[in-house]
């Protein structure tokens, strides 16, 4: 067994814009993980929205990077992907999404330019359906999506040696990474109509 101080240092990072329905999905779902599993020390969470170049600085500490994203494969409303390692820059460069997808493929590059680029890279995409209500909640079909890409990270999270744990009580609110009515059940409560 690793000691604690050999353990691989992992990101869990979601990316997007919640302004924007679909496009929120990565920062939705590491939201849901955040609040429903405990992680170890090595295991860094993160909700990245729309910080492009800035992120470069998380990704230079980690190992191992888990991504999730709204990401327009082609495919059906809702489908999910898992992309591993060598793939990953291909999809946050195709068929751009948004401005932070073009700024996270440059976050990898310039890690990369760098030699510090994690060494295991995991992208957990969503098709999404609308990236174009400003304001709007998620869609169902994406948001049907969040427990699935959060079994799929945890099942890396597992691969890489350090399993995430459910979380034995409620996330107390000081503790959220998002907060100021800007969090997922506020927000969507919020968007709906009364």
């Amino acid at each position: 067994m690793l000691n604690p101080k050999d353990k691989k240092r992992i990101l869990v990072l979601g990316i997007g814009n919640i302004l924007w329905a679909d496009e929120g999905f990565g920062v939705r779902v590491v939201e849901e993980f955040h609040s429903r599993y405990a992680v170890d020390n090595n295991v860094t969470v993160l909700d990245g929205g729309t910080q492009g170049l800035y992120l470069v600085s998380f990704l230079e500490q980690a190992d191992c990077l888990v991504v999730f994203d709204a990401i327009d494969y082609g495919l059906p409303p809702g489908q999910l992907e898992l992309v591993r390692d060598g793939e990953v820059p291909k999809f946050t460069g195709a068929k751009k999404v948004s401005l932070h997808q073009t700024g996270f493929q440059e976050v990898l590059s310039a890690a990369d330019f760098l030699g510090r680029r994690p060494r295991e890279l995991a992208l957990i995409g969503c098709q999404p359906l609308d990236l174009e209500t400003w304001g709007g909640p998620l869609t169902a079909p994406v948001r049907f999506q969040i427990a699935p890409a959060i079994e799929l990270a945890c099942q890396l999270l597992a691969q890489w040696g350090s399993p995430a744990k459910p979380r034995g009580a409620p996330l107390p609110a000081s503790e959220r990474l998002l907060a100021n009515s800007i969090d997922h059940a506020n927000y969507e409560m919020r968007a709906q109509p009364v």
